[in-house]
């Protein structure tokens, strides 16, 4: 099988390219193309030494690391030691995501051309399988971070609520959300919007359009929950307690707005930002780093 050593060094500077730009991209980084480029020729010109056996010593693992932390030194701004650790790691995952991938589908396409001399994977397979294994690479890790990245952010504003009503209470979890900016069209009470089949253990939700003379019925206009329109069932409790990280906040200046419908999985309620920040209208009282 002959190998041209002009295709190993373009493969091979096209995967460090994907692996280098992946790396950055993760952390939504500033990069500069001429400096990745930089640290993909060093990673193919190692590649060659190596194949060659040019100077035995760089085929060590010490070699092999020493060679990855100049590689991100040169490709990225790195502020400390920390953020070269941090790319360093970063740079090891999506070597081994995109280069199993690779790896994968050449042998699927291409097994008997391809093959391992002196730690480097060489064969005479179309570069286009390297270029379509990188971005496919490329996209797994872009998808799991972005995913994992989503879920972190719902747990970051995840809170426990407590509604009170008629001397009855209700927890579940809450979810911070600054796109709930309801609002009693009346008293001008922010509005926490609340799965009906929740606060159905404290009231019959059902009852409630018949009027009750211990709840003060409100409707509530919005646009935004699954119609163009609609009207929300607004009560007033006699207070609302929430705890969120180290605080907790209870207030008696809200409105439950009752949603028929399923809010979502993770959490029964949202929870506009103004209720948290303690606004004049509101009142809230706080107390913090208290358990209660």
């Amino acid at each position: 099988m002959t190998i041209y050593l002009d295709i190993v060094f373009l493969e091979n500077a096209l995967m460090n390219y994907i692996i280098l730009y992946a790396t950055g991209f993760v952390q939504k980084r500033k990069m500069k193309n001429f400096k990745l480029i930089i640290s993909s020729v060093l990673g193919a010109l190692y590649a060659i030494i190596s194949y060659l056996k040019i100077i035995p010593i760089y085929s060590t693992l010490f070699m092999k690391i020493l060679l990855s932390v100049i590689m991100i030194y040169v490709a990225f701004n790195n502020e400390n030691a920390k953020q070269l650790l941090k790319n360093l790691l970063l740079f090891y995952l999506a070597s081994f995501v995109i280069g199993g991938c690779a790896l994968a589908m050449l042998y699927m396409i291409s097994p008997k051309r391809v093959s391992f001399q002196n730690g480097v994977l060489v064969g005479t397979y179309p570069m286009k399988i390297t270029l379509i294994a990188g971005l496919v690479g490329f996209f797994i890790i872009q998808y799991s971070f972005s995913l994992n990245k989503r879920q972190m952010k719902i747990k970051d504003l995840l809170c426990e609520l407590e509604i009170v009503v008629n001397n009855k209470k209700v927890k579940m979890k809450g979810y911070i959300d600054s796109g709930n900016t309801l609002k009693d069209p009346i008293s001008k009470k922010p509005v926490i919007i609340v799965e009906k089949e929740v606060m159905q253990e404290i009231i019959d939700v059902n009852k409630l359009i018949g009027g009750d003379e211990n709840l003060k019925i409100r409707l509530i206009p919005f646009k935004s929950i699954g119609k163009q329109n609609g009207m929300l069932i607004g009560i007033r409790p006699e207070y609302v307690k929430i705890k969120y990280n180290e605080n907790q906040i209870i207030t008696k200046k809200v409105i439950i707005g009752i949603y028929d419908k399923k809010i979502s999985k993770n959490y029964s309620a949202l929870i506009g930002l103004e209720i948290l920040e303690g606004g004049r209208e509101n009142e809230n009282i706080r107390n913090v780093k208290q358990n209660v």
